[in-house]
């Protein structure tokens, strides 16, 4: 077992937490895990010239937070490429291509008028969708392929960029904490505007680029919700702040009587949630 997944171990035997926290990178060799199929490339020249098939790419639409939720089940690898992308956002959002698609803009705000593409509303206008797309700036040229997967299937050869935690808020309590802690920032926990797969990859690496130290609550997104459980959201945050976390996770709230008393309704959330045996339940 590596030092990392060791000291992961550690902290989630303080929070009270069973599942693994997931690790993002990029390779240029295809995991074995959940992916899209091969379908539409989307490019903007591609775009421009009327060569993407839109209803064939909406017919045959793969999220990453859904193959997540299954790598999450299976104890897999979840990814992306470009060839292999399934979602022009999770694609952009990833890293995988650059620039953006147009449609992209008018898929999440307002739509196409005069057309049956009513948008998702997410954003008030185009104008508004295109800032954000062009702040939250991806990564990009880190490899082919896009990878999610569980801490504990990393070699000890491989790095994770960002480690990403799915949690309910008794939980997050404690990870919300332990950054302020190792941090001392007033604003270290932020939650973005994105998707759901931009609040677990994209966020945490344009913020760390920029010089800002904080994890990134995310989970908001209404069309990734039904790849998530009841009142759960995610928790990323880059290595070298994760790394700060698990120096000072010992002398943190997370080993004081405070933390205790949170410990038991960690606990009582996985009985509400029959994620554990009943045993005790109606005890506080």
């Amino acid at each position: 077992m590596n030092t990392l997944m060791e000291q992961t171990g550690r902290l989630l035997e303080l929070l009270g937490h069973e599942e693994t926290p997931l690790g993002v990178y990029y390779a240029d060799a295809k995991p074995e895990g959940f992916g899209p199929k091969p379908g539409e490339i989307f490019d903007r020249q591609r775009e421009a010239a009327g060569a993407i098939d839109w209803q064939k790419a909406f017919g045959t639409f793969s999220c990453i937070i859904g193959n997540i939720w299954l790598a999450r089940k299976k104890r897999k690898a979840a990814w992306i490429s470009h060839e292999e992308c399934g979602c022009m956002g999770g694609g952009y959002y990833s890293g995988v291509y650059a620039p953006y698609v147009e449609m992209i803009v008018n898929y999440v705000s307002t739509g196409i008028p005069g057309t049956p593409m009513e948008g998702e509303h997410y954003m008030p206008s185009p104008e508004a969708m295109r800032h954000f797309l062009e702040e939250v700036d991806p990564p990009s040229g880190l490899g082919k392929y896009c990878v999610i997967k569980p801490l504990e299937l990393f070699t000890a050869e491989e790095e994770p960029l960002v480690v990403a935690f799915f949690a309910r808020p008794e939980v997050l309590t404690g990870l919300h904490s332990l950054v302020g802690y190792a941090t001392g920032g007033l604003d270290a926990v932020r939650a973005p505007f994105g998707a759901g797969c931009t609040n677990i990859i994209t966020w945490p690496l344009t913020y760390q680029r920029r010089g800002e130290e904080c994890a990134v609550l995310g989970g908001f997104d209404p069309s990734a919700r039904k790849f998530m459980k009841p009142d759960e959201l995610s928790f990323a945050v880059p290595l070298a702040l994760y790394r700060k976390m698990l120096a000072a996770m010992e002398t943190s709230t997370l080993t004081r009587e405070t933390w205790a008393g949170v410990r038991k309704k960690v606990d009582k959330s996985k009985r509400a949630w029959g994620e554990v045996a009943q045993e005790g339940a109606g005890k506080d």
